[in-house]
């Protein structure tokens, strides 16, 4: 596949490492669409009519959820079903003013006759799985529905997923979730096409055969006794419910999805809450494969099961993959390494990712959604856009997860957003952007450079394949930071402040540096590509002009050139440098050239010392242009380059800084009003 050997060890450690991260990524994309093939297996669900109406405890994890909290227990407490065979456990972790607010709800509908607790705790210890581990003591009946506090079940809903509890084996029912925003905004309209993805394929897939499927932490049913029997709920990580249905499948309990009861929710409106909860879904993801993998490995269940458990929990190290694939495909192709998919055909290159990607999706979409598949198609591109930029988020996550750091759970804030025209940016819970960011910022920076090293060593079919990624990262990094605006500006019975207006101007300067640092950066980075880099790149060029002429004066013209574009000493090596890489002996290799051209100029073409001579000076030729390759990506890292990082990044640290100052200011007014 290489069209040359590779350079160097670093180089080809670079290239096995990109290769073996486009074949992992590969099999997981795969594996995606064997689950699609096995979802279109039509299994309908067995349920039976109920004879007798079992007793079901609705438990309701909530902490500070003020503007979704009533709206859930008003709809639970409207359910179609018998007041004495429901329990309602309100398991109320808030400290803010939702407390209050669900005590005198409760006690109205204890008054009308309701069987509901409010449940709250001295501490918030365990999170949610220890408020769900806590009320299981006064849980009441054979089955726990549970809901989040941003789910809307239906008034039907208990008496059609009760139903499907058709085998004793049956410990959990899992129904599909709704979108009940999924048109605010392209941010939810990405959100809502990826749950659909993980429900409609991944969950039907598993549910219509003995793989194992996920319990979805909401919108879900279990029978106690699968509970109790697989240990209960445990803390030990961010995804209680995915824990706790692994260890329930691997007791022998069955667990099912249905589809066709779908309970709708709100999906996150802001970027930095969706990117929290992302965030806890990669980790809690990790954490469960440390902690169930050996299980899974030593338990007698079949093979496949066994695979697509490991590709589940697993799936999350996708994002430090793609990220490391990223980070490699600029070096590799400045070492003009031949990345295509077969030597010297770039069609096939870019005919591969869309076969692999955006086709294959379309077809998966059109299969999914019938007549409503076209818009559903342009969400796919606000996903690719949202996937590619939230790999940043993700990979810290995973490695959070990989290296032990202490377990907070932090909730994915709601705001009660339901119709297009709803306005969050004056209520409480709305989340400052973080670090992550910076690094966002840097990777946009790092693609754009990417493309333009794409352009000059002409491989322009890989710019749109890092420009999406680029557009993803900045696009993430946008909406963060434009997200963070911590005002009530929008109130018209409220006259903005001067200090407030001061605090949202720095906020202003603070966004505008950093968009004009990252347009400095790009020009200078091509600046400096076009006065250092692209002379190497010159120079092999004439160099492999000179290995393809036996003409004296041509020769001796283009070994002046490369002479002139090439550094007259240093080494970009900096550490552990070789003499390879060593310009200054370059020079002297070109100026022993011309000395061995000049003195087979006086004699014939045809004499034996002539074509010596002309061997040597093409073997020299050869030497310098690998030498060149092999300087090159050094070149991109050198000293100064990454003293210009450096100040760079602690520029942007500072205008986070800024931006730290003027959210506690902000929120200082948001304490007083």
């Amino acid at each position: 596949m290489l069209t040359h050997a590779l350079p160097n060890t670093l180089t080809q450690f670079l290239w096995n490492v990109f290769i073996g991260i486009a074949m992992i990524i590969t099999l997981y994309t795969c594996n995606f669409y064997y689950l699609v093939v096995i979802s279109r297996h039509q299994k309908k669900n067995d349920s039976i009519e109920l004879k007798e109406i079992p007793t079901v405890t609705l438990q309701l994890p909530i902490y500070n959820e003020k503007y979704v909290a009533a709206r859930l227990i008003n709809a639970v407490c409207a359910l179609d079903y018998p007041k004495d065979k429901l329990c309602i456990q309100v398991l109320d972790d808030s400290t803010d003013e939702t407390q209050d607010l669900l005590g005198n709800l409760v006690l109205d509908y204890q008054k009308k006759g309701f069987d509901i607790q409010h449940i709250q705790r001295s501490d918030r210890k365990g999170y949610k799985a220890g408020a769900l581990r806590n009320a299981m003591k006064s849980a009441k009946g054979d089955f726990i529905a549970i809901f989040d506090a941003d789910f809307i079940p239906p008034t039907w809903f208990l008496k059609r997923a009760i139903s499907y509890f058709c085998k004793p084996n049956i410990g959990l029912v899992q129904c599909r979730w709704g979108h009940v925003n999924e048109q605010y905004s392209p941010l939810t309209k990405a959100q809502a096409l990826s749950l659909d993805f993980h429900f409609l394929i991944e969950q039907k897939a598993k549910s219509n055969s003995h793989l194992f499927m996920s319990f979805n932490g909401t919108a879900g049913i279990w029978r106690r006794k699968c509970i109790e029997d697989s240990g209960g709920w445990h803390t030990a990580t961010l995804v209680e419910d995915l824990d706790l249905s692994y260890r329930a499948q691997m007791k022998g309990w069955k667990c099912i999805f249905v589809p066709d009861i779908v309970v709708e929710a709100e999906l996150p409106v802001q970027m930095n809450s969706a990117k929290r909860q992302q965030f806890r879904w990669a980790k809690g993801s990790i954490q469960c494969a440390i902690k169930l993998l050996g299980d899974v490995t030593i338990k007698k269940i079949p093979i496949d099961t066994k695979i697509q458990a490991f590709v589940q929990l697993t799936r999350h190290i996708v994002h430090p993959l793609v990220l490391a694939q990223f980070l490699i495909l600029p070096i590799l192709l400045a070492s003009k390494i031949n990345l295509y998919v077969i030597s010297g055909l770039p069609v096939l290159t870019i005919i591969a990712y869309l076969a692999m990607g955006p086709v294959a999706y379309i077809m998966v979409i059109r299969g999914m959604y019938a007549k409503k598949w076209k818009s559903k198609a342009l969400s796919y591109l606000y996903l690719i856009i949202y996937s590619a930029g939230m790999s940043v988020n993700n990979t810290i996550a995973v490695f959070d997860a990989f290296f032990g750091k202490k377990n907070e759970f932090l909730r994915t804030p709601k705001f009660g957003i339901i119709k297009n025209d709803d306005d969050w940016r004056d209520k409480a819970y709305a989340l400052p952007f973080t670090k992550t960011t910076l690094l966002e910022i840097f990777f946009g920076v790092y693609g754009i450079l990417g493309m333009f090293i794409a352009i000059f060593s002409n491989n322009p079919i890989f710019v749109p394949i890092l420009g999406i990624q680029v557009i993803g990262f900045l696009y993430i990094a946008y909406l963060s930071i434009s997200h963070s605006t911590f005002k009530k500006g929008k109130s018209r019975s409220r006259v903005e402040t001067k200090a407030e207006k001061m605090a949202n101007n720095y906020y202003k300067i603070a966004l505008a540096g950093i968009l004009g640092l990252i347009v400095v950066g790009v020009v200078m980075a091509f600046e400096e590509y076009s006065t250092i880099i692209y002379p190497l790149d010159q120079s092999r060029g004439i160099l492999s002009r000179i290995q393809a002429t036996s003409d004296p004066q041509v020769i001796h013209d283009d070994i002046q050139m490369v002479q002139q574009l090439l550094p007259k000493s240093g080494n970009p090596v900096w550490i552990f440098p070789t003499d390879e890489t060593n310009f200054g002996l370059m020079q002297k290799d070109l100026t022993t050239m011309l000395s061995t051209l000049d003195k087979i100029s006086t004699t014939s073409p045809d004499t034996a010392a002539f074509h010596t001579g002309m061997i040597n000076i093409h073997s020299q030729a050869t030497t310098i242009v690998f030498n060149l390759l092999d300087a090159t990506p050094y070149m991109y890292v050198s000293v100064s380059n990454m003293l210009f990082g450096s100040i760079w990044v602690a520029v942007i640290i500072g205008i986070f800084a800024l931006l730290k100052k003027k959210k506690e200011r902000l929120e200082s007014f948001e304490m007083t009003d």
